[in-house]
């Protein structure tokens, strides 16, 4: 039976986990330990709490905090309660979460007080007073902030877990579980619709294709705001009995510390925390040899850290995946056996009730081996945007194929190799960065007239922007106060590293920026 029958909700799953795993350790976060059977109690006092607090069937409810217990009880309680789920990234400043808050019609919003020196709900309220989801607000963990209620309270409003249970119950397969938003070309954030089946099929398949199992530990270091680490990251490993580590921030001696005491088994992420991992000074003196699972996402991985990842880091297993949000962030990956070569160089097969094709200008099938727009279809194409009717029928067209944008070819042996991100789109450290958007908000800044931001390689991150930046009359800016700015109105990964000021952007006759001029430059002035 596939995995979204068997346990049609993702809060299903962790009373399935209950049953089937009881005793064994579910959470473990610092110094609190959550069994399964401990898992779900909590769980049914939040559902039925999230029920008392006023979120029913259809409710959008935010939820911004860093990777922790509460983070994925809160979500449970959300779901749970027949509510969706709307994930916001810890990194984004006011104005960009409030964007999605009001887009997406939350009424309620879960957010840490204190994160990073950042308490959401108070910066929320000064940006945007009105804003509907601030009427009903939740603190985790911790202080309660500017939030109406404590996490603690909250929790103490759960006194029936049978409600709980009747709720979870009225779940299925087709029910949203989350908007997720995701920037696109335009720069306007849009909210990705995705059900409680659509999640448990994929990362079923995949978590039982990479050989999780229930005596392992995962350390899960991407963000639960995205799939990679929500989706592939504990709710993978409750399906399978696998303890959950969640690290807030990113520490690499934090991280080799955890291994070696947890014996962490699976781990997930993008080139740059492996990178981080293998150059520690820690490193060496650790005992990894617990690790056995690695799948790297969100960038391409060189045939060189795939071999260090398994001599030095001791993995067994070495992988790589593709996938977007609009197809629940799973569309094609290598399998356990392949080469490192075929790893390294493509993204893989697509998973089993997915079809790839690609196509050219035209709409027509490319032949093999050569490049084409990535055209998806199958049971993890999203619904649509949220409340985007216009934007859904662009990306998804009538026989159901979801337009990616990005560009690839079919290897020999089927594999998919990933020649161009979106064309404009670059990565940062496993974050999808466009340039429109980080444009939109430079633009913002009183010393900047115009402005074009481009990918460049980097050693860490793989790769980061540079702006080019055509001063407003009069001003003098230097690449500090450009960067100052930035950092102050936008995420942190958006943030270009380098600015480059220039007289005039380079344009064609139709007025559009050669951003291929503009990449070029950049190599020349690095190369003198």
């Amino acid at each position: 039976m596939r995995h979204d029958q068997e346990f049609q909700s993702i809060p299903n799953v962790v009373r399935a986990a209950a049953r089937r795993f009881g005793d064994a350790p579910a959470l473990v976060d610092g110094d609190r330990r959550l069994s399964f059977r401990e898992l779900e109690d909590l769980m049914l006092r939040a559902v039925a709490s999230a029920r008392t607090l006023g979120i029913g069937p259809g409710d959008r409810v935010g939820l911004c905090a860093p990777n922790s217990v509460e983070w994925i009880v809160a979500a449970l309680a959300i779901q749970g309660a027949g509510g969706i789920v709307v994930p916001l990234n810890t990194r984004f400043k006011a104005p960009e979460l409030s964007y999605i808050l009001r887009t997406s019609g939350a009424r309620a919003l879960f957010a840490a007080s204190s994160f990073l020196g950042t308490d959401y709900t108070a910066d929320l309220e000064r940006a945007d007073p009105g804003l509907p989801a601030l009427r009903t607000t939740v603190s985790l963990p911790g202080e309660q902030g500017r939030a109406d209620v404590t996490w603690d309270r909250f929790l103490d409003l759960g006194t029936d877990p049978a409600t709980a249970h009747e709720a979870i119950d009225r779940l299925t397969p087709d029910h949203m579980s989350d908007v997720m938003f995701t920037s696109g070309t335009t720069g306007h954030p849009k909210g990705v619709v995705l059900t409680h089946g659509q999640s448990l099929r994929a990362y079923g398949w995949m978590s039982g294709a990479y050989g999780f199992r229930a005596s392992d530990s995962f350390l899960v270091i991407p963000p639960f705001f995205h799939c990679f680490g929500y989706k592939a990251g504990w709710l993978a490993s409750f399906l399978h009995g696998v303890t959950v580590l969640p690290m807030a921030v990113f520490d690499a001696g934090r991280a080799l510390e955890l291994i070696e005491r947890e014996r962490v088994s699976i781990l997930l992420g993008p080139p740059t925390i492996f990178h981080d991992l293998l150059h520690h000074p820690d490193r060496p003196d650790r005992d990894l040899s617990s690790l056995r699972v690695s799948m790297t996402g969100g960038s391409t991985i060189a045939e060189s850290l795939i071999r260090a990842m398994k001599r030095d880091l001791s993995f067994d297993i070495v992988l790589s995946a593709y996938g977007l949000t609009e197809s629940t962030a799973l569309v094609t990956t290598t399998r356990v056996g392949d080469t490192e070569e075929t790893v390294a160089r493509t993204t893989g097969r697509p998973i089993p009730g997915v079809e790839v094709r690609l196509t050219d200008a035209a709409g027509k099938e490319v032949p093999p081996g050569a490049d084409g727009e990535i055209l998806v279809r199958g049971y993890n194409v999203t619904q649509g945007y949220w409340d985007d009717p216009d934007a859904t029928a662009a990306a998804i067209d009538g026989d159901g194929w979801l337009h990616t944008g990005d560009v690839g070819h079919l290897d020999p042996a089927g594999n998919l190799v990933i020649v161009d991100r979106k064309k404009e789109m670059y990565i940062v450290g496993g974050f999808n960065a466009y340039p429109a958007e980080i444009e939109k908000l430079l633009l913002g800044c009183e010393h900047i007239a115009e402005v074009a931001v481009v990918g460049v390689p980097d050693a860490r991150m793989g790769e980061v922007g540079c702006a080019f930046v055509v001063p407003a009359p009069g001003a003098r800016p230097t690449e500090a106060d450009v960067v100052a700015w930035a950092r102050a109105h936008m995420a942190n990964f958006k943030v270009p590293r380098h600015v480059r000021f220039v007289d005039a952007l380079p344009r064609n006759a139709s007025l559009k920026v050669l951003k291929d001029d503009l990449r070029a430059r950049y190599r020349e002035g690095e190369g003198r």
